[in-house]
This record gives structure tokens, sequence and C-alpha cells, in this order.
């Protein structure tokens, strides 16, 4: 008897547990659509607050697709949700309150809870082999800059505290292949130049794992470092944006992964691109430049498959 009384009170206490890893006040409404300014420019706030953030006891995530969240609540990247096309093409406005010490673990549950309850969201993991790529050194070795060495920032884990980027120019000035020469924090990152068809990811203090993580990102397929470089390098990698997954226009769903150059292909065009030339794509650039090269392979991924959610959010 006692044994059984044991079970039953942490079962409830589990139950309990569970139960309090909601938001204390949440909405979910359907987006308004973003109104061009007097330019005919249409400007777009990007989500904002949550756990690690200047705003940790609040999130604002205008126009976001479901996906995004879902990939925010497991996460996990786009391509391991398998679910309904409309994930991507219909966009909300969610907002919440949580205690400002939320972790980032907690802070998933409560977004899992929140779309379990407004969107009736039951899902499944299960495993696939799918398509991925291999990061690996080129035949005649990296290309890359070996990073300096820098004195770590002070972190006391807010990052209110962290030194601000410096400004960016009100007139940046233009280099000779057409991108803007602009100021970079100096204390390692990844950063983004986008022009129209082109990009460029400029990175700092990074190893090849960060590497391969934002190809992951650009290529929607998993990338796994196999070069064995242990240091972190400096780098520039400028590509075609056709084909690779970058911030596209709402509604619009990502282009698959462009097919990687044939074996014993001919070298591919220079970094530095007088502006007007087309630039490499990213497998080309990742070679050429970096020194790298993208293998085609199969592998285990884990996906989160959605088995059933509602298209309209139930009222706040």
């Amino acid at each position: 008897m006692l044994t059984s009384t044991i079970r039953i009170s942490l079962v409830a206490f589990t139950g309990c547990l569970s139960y309090s890893q909601t938001f204390d006040a949440a909405s979910v409404k359907p987006a308004t659509p973003p109104v061009p300014d007097g330019r005919g420019r249409i400007m777009m706030m990007g989500p904002s607050g949550g756990p690690g953030t200047k705003d940790p006891g609040r999130i604002r995530y205008p126009n976001m697709s479901l996906k995004n969240v879902l990939m925010t609540a497991y996460d996990v990247k786009n391509f391991q949700i398998a679910g309904p096309g409309w994930l991507d093409t219909e966009r909300f406005d969610i907002t919440a309150v949580m205690p400002p010490e939320t972790t980032k673990e907690q802070f998933r549950v409560m977004l899992q809870n929140l779309l379990s309850e407004r969107f009736k969201l039951t899902v499944h993991r299960e495993t696939k082999e799918l398509p991925m790529y291999s990061l690996v050194v080129a035949r005649n070795g990296p290309k890359m800059k070996e990073s300096a060495e820098v004195p770590a920032p002070k972190d006391d884990g807010d990052p209110a505290n962290l030194p601000p980027p410096p400004p960016l120019p009100s007139q940046p000035k233009i280099g000779p292949d057409g991108f803007p020469i602009l100021p970079l924090p100096g204390r390692g990152g990844i950063f983004f130049i986008m022009m129209p068809g082109r990009t460029r990811l400029i990175g700092q203090q990074q190893t090849m794992q960060d590497l391969a993580e934002r190809l992951t990102s650009q290529l929607n397929r998993p990338v796994t470092d196999a070069t064995a470089l242990k240091a972190k390098y400096d780098f520039t990698l400028t590509f075609a944006v056709e084909g690779v997954n970058m911030i596209l226009p709402i509604g619009m769903m990502p282009a698959p992964p462009p097919p990687p150059p044939p074996p014993g292909g001919g070298g591919a065009p220079a970094a530095n691109l007088p502006e007007g030339e087309t630039p490499p794509d990213i497998f080309a650039a990742v070679q050429a430049q970096l020194g790298l090269k993208l293998e085609s392979k199969k592998g285990p991924v884990e996906l989160i498959v959605i088995d059933h959610v509602e298209r309209t959010p139930t009222e706040n």
C-alpha cells in the first residue's frame, strides 16, 4: 500500500511540473500583412526576446511561419520538420511572457505546450537515411587564415554587458567587387552581407564545426565536419544565392540545394569579383576560396513528424 501511494504521488508531482512549464501569458494571431512605407519598401521586424537576450521575460515573434516556431521549439533545422506545406507559408504574430529566469530548455517546452494548446499539435520522432554532405579538405589543402589570438571578452552571462558592435556607417564604402566594406566586431562570429543575386559570408575565429553548421543552414541538408582541422580560422566566402536557403520573401519556399560539381570539374571564379560578374555556386566557392570540399553522402537524420496540426489557432 505504501509503495502504491508513493507511485501515485510521483505521477501527480511530475504532472504538476509539466503543467507549470507554460507561459504566464501568450497571444497567437494570424499575422497582419506588412504595409509598405512611403518609398514602397516593406520593413519587417525579426523575432526578439527570450532566454539569453536583453529581454529574457518576453518574446515577440512577428510574421513568423509555424515552421520557424517549430524549429525553435524542438531545436531542429528546417529539413528536420516533416509536415504540410502550409507550415512555411501561413504567418502568425506571437507574443508571450515568462519569468525572466526561464532557461532555454524550459522555454522550448513552453513553446511546445503553446503549439499543442493553440494548434492542437501532435508529433512523433523518427530517424531516416537522408542525403547530406561531408566537409573535407580539398586536394591542395585549406586556403583559410588561422585566427590570431584575441582576448576573450568578459562574459558574465548577461548579453547586455558584452561590448556593442561597431556602428554601421551611413554611407559605407563600396569595394572593387561591389560589396560594401563594413566594420566587424572583432570578437568572432559569422557575418552576412547580401547583395542582389549573391552573398558574402565572413568568418572570424570560427571552427570547422561552426562552418559546417552554417553550411547546413544554407544548403538545408546536414553538413558534417570531416576536415580534422582543429584551429580557428578567418575566411571570406562569396557565392551565388540561387539554390541555397537564404532569406526569402513571404510565402516563397526555399529552392532545393544545387547538385555538387562533377569530380575533376573546372576551376571556379575567384572570390573577389568585379561588380556585375556571376559568382560561383556555393560548392565551387567552398573549394576555390576555402580549399575545402562538400562531398555527397547519406546518413541518419532525426525528424520531427507532424501527426496533426490545426491551420487556425484557437482564440487567445
